[in-house]
């Protein structure tokens, strides 16, 4: 079994309204107690930052998480940042992954593939989640965590302690005090930024009732004057961006409602002249300027946009449309630094990571030759 710091699992019973495919009531008996996340979220909610400040993301850790999501964590931390969001795709769960494979236990005793889906999650947890320590994480869900066997139910249930912390069940409340649902998609305010994580993991995402909560949610922040800035943050690009090949482009229902939120987005920076982001991973390279392309040209406006899947996934080859991007690289690991200024304005640079970050225990554990080998050859690139 994967070796955790707390020696004990919360046995919880969450209760959840009937509705939209992602809202679920179920017990579990095998989470970990986030007392130090949910303890620091409290401290965070009481915070004032004082400009400027900064975050961190990235996404897809699945292959070599194990590996990269510490060098990561280590990276977040010493730049001082608020918290880090996690934009989804944990572990594979088609296949192994292959840092799993290359844990000391499992070389002398191969898991099967029933034992490897059954510790798949408690592994990203103990691996990929723990080097964080008391820094906050939020966690977006990605097609992966609905592979079978996994569900988006089981997500819940799973990662509920990351889902329901004090600040987020707060702000859920205090947008609806009759809100008591669970859900993979949420948002929180921080420091004048409205950020917001949708969950597009599945084909029929967006779904009525997340565009419901969606386009109300971007309404109220048009109108707050505390908000400056609406961040948005989910796993599939949105429509028509550089990276259609591996996008919401892939199913109708996806094209039609990712074109809606993206429309409700230039629609609240054209009208509320607020700074408006947006993020993705699921494509395994970084890019800047995602949605410069010829649709969005003549569709409205182009609206700042990033791929951010750079946290252990095998790397994918660049698309030919990449040279119209402001910035694009592959074959490289690291996590995108936002710091937000003044007026609201966020900075984001590329944080590369190389292979001498990886922490030592950890290159020790899995060995420098696997290590180099997530730097070297973990890329379908070429």
């Amino acid at each position: 079994m994967i070796r955790s710091i707390f020696p004990v699992w919360l046995v919880i019973s969450c209760l959840f309204s009937a509705g939209s495919t992602s809202g679920v009531a179920a017990q579990d008996q095998s989470r970990r107690p986030s007392k130090l996340a949910t303890s620091s979220q409290a401290a965070v909610s009481e915070e004032r930052l004082v400009s400027p400040w900064s975050f961190a993301v990235s996404g897809d850790s699945r292959n070599c998480g194990d590996v990269v999501m510490p060098a990561i964590a280590a990276g977040a931390t010493k730049a001082g940042v608020s918290f880090y969001w996690h934009l989804g795709d944990f572990r594979a769960i088609y296949n192994f992954d292959e840092d799993i494979q290359h844990e000391p236990q499992y070389l002398a005793n191969p898991l099967n593939i029933a034992s490897y889906e059954e510790l798949a999650w408690k592994d990203f947890v103990a691996n990929q989640l723990m080097p964080f320590g008391t820094l906050p994480v939020y966690l977006g869900i990605g097609n992966h965590e609905t592979i079978p066997p996994k569900t988006r139910e089981e997500y819940l249930i799973q990662f509920a302690d990351w889902l329901e912390t004090p600040r987020l069940r707060e702000q859920r409340l205090s947008d609806d005090p009759r809100d008591f649902r669970l859900r993979t998609y949420y948002q929180w305010i921080q420091g004048g930024v409205e950020f917001i994580n949708l969950d597009n993991a599945t084909p029929e995402q967006f779904d009525r009732a997340q565009i419901t909560w969606f386009e109300k949610t971007v309404q109220a922040a048009s109108s707050n004057p505390q908000v400056h800035t609406l961040l948005v943050g989910m796993h599939e690009a949105l429509p028509e961006s550089i990276s259609e090949n591996h996008s919401m482009n892939q199913s109708p229902s996806g094209i039609e409602s990712g074109r809606r939120v993206y429309g409700d987005l230039l629609k609240t920076r054209n009208e509320s002249h607020k700074h408006v982001y947006v993020l993705a991973s699921h494509s395994h390279y970084f890019m800047d300027g995602i949605f410069n392309t010829d649709y969005w040209r003549s569709h409205g406006g182009v609206l700042p946009g990033w791929i951010i899947g750079t946290a252990g996934a095998q790397r994918y080859a660049l698309p030919k449309e990449s040279a119209s991007a402001r910035a694009a690289q592959t074959d490289v690991y690291g996590f995108l630094l936002g710091t937000v200024k003044s007026d609201g304005e966020v900075e984001f640079t590329f944080q590369r990571l190389n292979e001498s970050d990886i922490p030592a225990p950890v290159a020790d554990r899995y060995t420098h030759e696997f290590v180099h080998w997530c730097f070297a050859e973990n890329s379908v690139a070429h």
